[in-house]
């Protein structure tokens, strides 16, 4: 029957063909490998937020379907799969909302070609400041990810430029006068271990080495004798879980080098400190994160907290909070859009303004960035990982 009447509102030429007693909206996250953790924390906010109202938004009725955007081989997203799921949305006349990526690197795969079916994409996890800012990215950036010449990728997330400078500015508190750097060859990770070479370097720290690091090596012991020698006061790496941050970590301490390790949001998930052993990260381990933790989320975003430790039995992972405001975002969109077609629904989401929500009140602006700026430095103790302040106010 669904299929019925959605060819019928294809038949009539209306934009998206969805029809108006019901809406789709997905989601492309990491389900495979070791993500799988923090993308089931991001899908039970989404689940959450839909269960919420009810399954509705006004008198439509929303159908959530959770797609992987992984695959065994690589054990992390893969670009192939990223790909086919763009399609099967834009092919879908149903969808009306995608929410991804959780990586970066993936984005750039499914921006275009949703942008050019004008499919909004919510994301609660892209950091790379190139898929939206202008002067930041490469030098297309991000004007190849539109080619409809319209803004189509929403964050709710703060990027990069920001959590690399306050990074640098955190290490220069901390004493830091020396560093060296590493990165995973990645978009996301080259690029956050870019920008916080760059603002050591405004803040006088000494930038012993930059290097790039082979995510699938079995050890990186010989690197952690390199790293020794330059005789650095913190080691960066800019990567995630899945490039390998745990196995770094723990060749650092084996290899004799017991300065502290600092991390980008991308190791914000309890799989790295199991990958990494609690022992090699406890008490000298610092992760930036693009935002505060969940327990630490006043007013509607304490309430969300209670309410997903109520309904799961377990604390949210980083992104939880995320995935709750993109499917809340996408939801108020809904409620507000005058035709509840794609176009219709994208400009709405467009102009949301002083949004009253999980994460605070914030609007997304002229590049489809969150207005948030609030940033937090958190390190492990007791096997879990603790706030330890928010940074760059």
């Amino acid at each position: 029957m669904r299929i019925l009447v959605a060819t019928f509102f294809l038949l009539l030429g209306l934009p998206g063909g969805a029809a108006a007693d019901n809406l789709k909206i997905v989601s492309s996250l990491p389900r495979t490998g070791s993500a799988n953790a923090q993308s089931t924390s991001i899908v039970n906010g989404i689940k959450l937020a839909l269960a919420e109202v009810g399954g509705k938004a006004g008198e439509h009725l929303i159908t959530y379907e959770d797609w992987d955007d992984a695959s065994p081989e690589r054990g992390n997203w893969d670009p192939a799969i990223e790909a086919a799921n763009a399609d099967r949305a834009i092919g879908d006349p149903e969808v009306v909302a995608y929410i991804g990526t959780y990586n970066s690197g993936a984005a750039k795969i499914s921006m275009p070609k949703l942008n050019a079916a004008g499919l909004v994409m919510v994301s609660p996890a892209n950091t790379w400041p190139g898929l939206t800012k202008p002067g930041i990215g490469e030098a297309n950036e991000p004007i190849v990810y539109r080619p409809s010449g319209k803004i189509t990728f929403f964050r709710v997330v703060p990027a990069d430029d920001i959590q690399g400078y306050v990074a640098a500015l955190w290490a220069k508190e901390l004493g830091v006068k020396k560093v060296f750097i590493l990165h995973d060859r990645e978009l996301y990770g080259k690029g956050i271990a870019g920008i916080f070479q760059k603002e050591c370097g405004k803040n006088g720290i000494e930038v012993a080495g930059f290097e790039g690091i082979d995510p699938k090596a079995a050890n990186y012991r010989s690197l952690g004798t390199k790293i020794r020698q330059t005789a650095p006061d913190l080691v960066y790496f800019g990567g995630t879980t899945q490039t390998n941050a745990g196995q770094i970590a723990k060749d650092l301490r084996s290899s004799g080098i017991k300065i502290p390790f600092m991390v980008p949001d991308g190791c914000f998930e309890s799989a790295f400190i199991e990958s990494a052993g609690r022992e090699n990260v406890e008490g000298n381990t610092y992760i930036t994160f693009g935002g505060v933790p969940a327990a630490r989320l006043e007013g509607k975003g304490k309430q969300f907290y209670e309410a997903y430790k109520t309904r799961f039995k377990s604390e949210p992972e980083a992104y939880a909070a995320y995935g709750y405001e993109a499917m809340r975002i996408i939801l108020d969109g809904i409620l507000r859009a005058e035709k509840t077609d794609r176009a219709g629904i994208l400009k709405a989401i467009s102009e949301t303004k002083n949004f009253n929500g999980a994460l605070g009140h914030w609007s997304f602006d002229a590049n489809g960035d969150t207005t948030l700026r609030t940033m937090s430095g958190n390190t492990i103790r007791n096997g879990a990982f603790e706030f330890v302040k928010v940074l760059g106010n």
